[in-house]
């Protein structure tokens, strides 16, 4: 876990940035075919259902991990990273609930 959070720490907005801003100047182009408000995607329902089953699927993981780790047939750096990841996507979908939450309410507040 710290060799996880020293590599976290090394990271730097400046230095990062750098390297994708070159990356993405190569390769990033729009399509001719695609045009403004045209849908290319999946729709949002969908996009939300695939978020909350990765997100499920990650707690799964890290419930799998813990048990393999009692069982001693996991090490330590297996387990805690499976369950940093449900953490990270729990608190996620936290983090959009309370968006949607919050914009419900707004809607609800505007006058007709």
């Amino acid at each position: 876990m710290i060799d996880t959070v020293q590599n976290v720490s090394s990271l730097s907005l400046t230095g990062g940035l750098g390297s994708i801003t070159d990356d993405m100047s190569t390769t990033t182009s729009l399509t001719p075919s695609v045009t403004p408000g045209m849908q290319t995607g999946g729709s949002f329902a969908q996009v939300l259902g695939d978020m909350a089953t990765d997100a499920m699927n990650n707690v799964k993981q890290a419930e799998f991990m813990s048990f393999e780790g009692i069982k001693g047939t996991a090490n330590t750096r297996e387990v805690v990273d499976a369950v940093l990841a449900a953490e990270q996507s729990l608190q996620t979908a936290i983090a959009f609930r309370d968006k949607i939450v919050n914009a419900y309410l707004e809607i609800t507040k505007m006058q007709i």
